[in-house]
Parts: C-alpha cells; sequence; structure tokens
C-alpha cells in the first residue's frame, strides 16, 4: 500500500480515539494549505482508505493537525485552561511516492507520542 495513514489512542484511556479531528496541511516555503480535513472512527482510524493516497500523494513536506484538546474534552476530561496541550501539530516529509507512510499518535491530557509506523 502508498500512501499516508494514521491512528490514534488514548493511553490515558487505553482506548482508540474515535472522533478526534484531523487537518492535513502540505507545507511549501512559507505557505501552509489545507488538503483535508477527516476524523477517527470507533477504532482511532480514518475511514475510507488512506487520508492521501494516489495523485494528490507527492513529494513534499506536510503536517497532520490534531485537535487533541476537543477530543479530550468531549471524554469528559477536565483540562486547565489554556490546556496543557491542545492541538497537535506533527510535520513531516514525504520523500518517497513509492512507500507507505503510517503516523501514529499516542495523547493524554500531558503527553503525546508519534513515530514512523508501518
Amino acid at each position: 500500500m502508498t500512501g499516508l495513514t494514521t491512528h490514534v489512542l488514548d493511553t490515558a484511556s487505553g482506548k482508540p480515539a474515535a472522533g478526534l479531528v484531523i487537518e492535513l496541511y502540505r507545507i511549501e516555503g512559507s505557505t501552509r494549505t489545507k488538503v483535508k480535513s477527516v476524523a477517527t472512527n470507533a477504532d482511532g482510524r480514518v475511514d475510507g482508505g488512506p487520508i492521501l493516497v494516489g495523485e494528490s500523494f507527492v513529494v513534499g513536506t506536510y503536517e497532520l493537525v490534531f485537535h487533541a484538546g476537543d477530543y479530550l474534552r468531549g471524554c469528559g476530561v477536565v483540562l486547565t485552561e489554556p490546556a496543557f496541550l491542545d492541538v497537535i501539530p506533527i510535520r513531516f516529509g514525504i520523500s518517497d511516492v513509492t512507500a507507505h507512510y503510517h503516523v501514529p499518535l499516542l495523547i493524554s491530557p500531558y503527553g503525546y507520542s508519534t513515530y514512523r509506523g508501518s
């Protein structure tokens, strides 16, 4: 499989992060262009296959913006104001359009982790 996928897990609850809004941006120099907005399903993944695939899956710099604060508040978590973690941007590069790029996110109210998955 080629393309860009993600998966969000809520490490505080031990469950997939369902209903978390994610925005994808393409970065070209100082220009940041929104490509699409999606939300995670009950498994913490995005329905419909890769977020970026086909002709739009091109070499470049991208940013996934995870709206973790809204998700956590929606789950009943009481966050400080302002929240320690609210919007989490992850900027990364795609250099091989024949590869699969998986950018998972593990979140809690006070920490997060990501890596290039498979």
